[in-house]
């Protein structure tokens, strides 16, 4: 069994079907991507895999266990930041660290902090309030807070989809540089709109289709060499052949199994990173 594993998972939300036998397996520290249009039901598919929600039917488990609730050493990371404005970036992190490791003296808890928050390159705004940050750089704490509690599991809510795109190209750098730096490498499952942002980060990748009662594409594989770096994602040959596969998985989930002949063609003709708009 996988480490991650969801088997004919459906949800509803009254009449109207969201997902229909979602089956998904997550290798222990492997990086799955899951790639689909807004209102798609991602989120809802992530909320279920990390025992936020429940199924309707179906069932999910990590480590062979039945998740009942969200699991132990696990860390979320969501797309509104989700910081406390009167605390400090330091202590908005060193927070998360206490309540992980709640036996930890609190001079350790704050030099957790520090390090994670330096990692983030945030050094210099220990005492900063969230309101006293930019956008990016409040999703750099949320970041620090998330890694600062050394999880086992990451979930990734289009955690950077709020960002202008320079400063959502500078984070997912960090995030695929933190993860790599992570011994051992968590298991980590992410939603996005951006098929280029999944090759950059994954092992692999599925589509979602639009439903109603969404369900996965069989999954595209990222053998490329790490690290990465996202021009390179334009012009190295196997990166384009990834975006044209799961641009085909997508095509074909929106037109229910039937790709237009030219799908393919004119994914290797953008110049510019593939977005699935929202």
């Amino acid at each position: 069994m996988a480490f991650i594993e969801l088997r004919d998972v459906s949800k509803n939300y009254g009449p109207r079907r969201v997902l229909a036998n979602v089956n998904l397996s997550v290798e222990e520290g492997e990086f799955v991507s899951i790639v689909g249009t807004s209102a798609s039901g991602k989120t809802t598919l992530l909320k279920i895999a990390s025992g936020l929600e429940a199924p309707d039917r179906g069932w999910v488990s990590i480590g062979g266990q039945t998740v009942t609730g969200f699991p132990h050493a696990a860390s979320i990371v969501f797309q509104n930041y989700s910081l406390l404005p009167w605390l400090s970036a330091m202590e908005n992190v060193r927070l998360a660290v206490e309540a992980e490791f709640p036996d930890w003296p609190k001079a350790r808890q704050k030099d957790q902090a520090v390090k994670y928050l330096g990692l983030v390159g945030l050094g210099g705004a220990l005492d900063k309030r969230p309101s006293q940050l930019s956008g990016g750089m409040r999703q750099r704490v949320a970041i620090a807070r998330n890694f600062a509690v050394e999880p086992r599991i990451l979930f990734l809510d289009e955690p950077f989809g709020a960002l202008d795109a320079l400063t959502r190209a500078t984070l997912q750098q960090e995030l695929a540089r933190l993860c790599e730096a992570q011994s051992p490498r968590a298991t980590a499952l992410m939603i996005t709109n951006s098929v280029d942002e999944a090759i950059l980060l994954s092992d692999r990748i599925l589509a979602l289709d639009r439903g109603p009662g969404a369900s996965l594409s069989p999954a595209a594989p990222v053998t490329l060499a790490r690290p990465r770096a996202m021009d390179m994602l334009l012009h190295d040959e196997n990166a384009v052949r990834v975006r044209v596969r799961v641009t085909e998985l997508l095509t074909a989930g929106r037109d229910q199994g039937h790709a237009p002949r030219h799908a393919a063609r004119d994914a290797v003709a953008s110049v510019v990173p593939v977005e699935v708009w929202r």
